[in-house]
């Protein structure tokens, strides 16, 4: 890069970050900055969840996917230290937690990640990250296009338990299935298909899943498309609500986190991958049509071509009183950020 481009990029607010050895990507002068930066992964890290410790949530954790053939989960502390591992996982995508799975007649904290390369999702117990799952449960059995990538999981009002999986490729219709999860009678989780759902536009794929449990809607990142939106109660059907954030992508649409201000009310982020920012929506929709995203804010953050990202709104200590929003950036690490500075931006953005 010459003195002069790098004079007129400086100017337009932009500045360099090196990525990927030689290569340089694009990130905003005014980008906000990671509280931590977690320990790095061996391979390519993808997506974080976060688990909400019940007695303390200062010591809630972060588990995060390493995704390679000879991959795992990686679990951090707050201080973005790893504390636990599972290894030797085949090409684990995505990663979602829920909590109390009734096995064996006690309630289980679960994590849940695809194993793309097996063509199953792992399930394992929260904190010590014990398999539960006899090896692992097969997905799109039947399907000649499988290779799951991304996982959402859903907490009805009765407290059952469902699982939302994507794959790299598959038809334009029946794109998603949905399992729901319970005791296997035998010390395991079992898992029985409820619906197949869900549109694909076939242009690139879908990796990014995220559920609002509250209000009961499943959103999904279609891949330089838009945000698909459906019911998540499998009772209430299978057509679609909306399809958002359909512009001022550079590229890819990925990461889906919803932050909650209220029983109706946050934001529903959204990462713009090749720009280094995310997009802010309403999560309520607008004031006459809740279907209906309309672009809140762009904020610009140091991750680098974030893949997956979570947020919470719970008190964790000190450094995050509003809550914590983790994402997936290059270098094999998770960037760890503090609410505020996010809704600081956000804010100014409505000015």
């Amino acid at each position: 890069m010459n003195i002069k481009t790098y004079q007129l990029l400086t100017a337009a607010g932009l500045i360099f970050a090196a990525c990927n050895g030689d290569k340089q990507t694009i990130v905003a002068a005014d980008a906000i900055k990671p509280v931590v930066t977690t320990d790095t992964v061996l391979y390519d890290t993808d997506d974080p969840a976060i688990w909400i410790n019940p007695t303390d949530s200062s010591k809630s954790l972060i588990i995060g996917t390493d995704k390679e053939t000879d991959g795992g989960l990686y679990v951090y502390n707050l201080d973005g230290k790893m504390v636990n591992k599972v290894s030797n996982l085949k090409r684990p995508n995505n990663v979602d937690i829920a909590y109390g799975l009734k096995i064996n007649g006690k309630k289980l904290d679960i994590a849940v990640t695809t194993e793309r390369e097996t063509n199953k999702i792992r399930i394992y117990s929260i904190p010590d990250m014990a398999p539960i799952d006899n090896g692992g449960i097969a997905v799109f059995d039947g399907e000649t296009e499988k290779d799951p990538m991304g996982v959402a999981l859903y907490t009805a009002a009765d407290s059952s338990i469902y699982v939302i999986v994507g794959r790299k490729s598959g038809p334009v219709n029946q794109y998603l299935w949905q399992y729901k999860l319970s005791d296997n009678r035998s010390g395991g989780v079992k898992a029985e298909v409820v619906r197949k759902f869900g549109k694909y536009s076939g242009k690139k794929e879908i990796e990014a899943i995220a559920v609002d449990n509250e209000l009961g809607f499943i959103y999904y990142s279609d891949e330089t498309v838009g945000v698909h939106k459906y019911y998540a109660d499998p009772a209430k059907g299978n057509n679609e609500l909306a399809l958002f954030a359909k512009e001022r992508f550079a590229s890819d649409h990925e990461g889906i986190s919803i932050y909650k201000t209220g029983i109706n009310t946050g934001y529903i982020l959204v990462s713009n991958q090749q720009k280094n920012t995310f997009m802010v929506y309403p999560r309520e929709g607008t004031a006459t049509n809740p279907n209906e995203y309309k672009l809140l804010a762009e904020v610009p953050v140091s991750t680098i071509e974030s893949d997956g990202s979570e947020v919470t709104n719970v008190n964790l200590g000190p450094r995050y009183p509003k809550g914590l929003f983790v994402a997936m950036s290059n270098g094999k690490v998770f960037h760890y950020y503090d609410w505020r500075d996010i809704k600081q931006k956000i804010d100014a953005a409505k000015k």
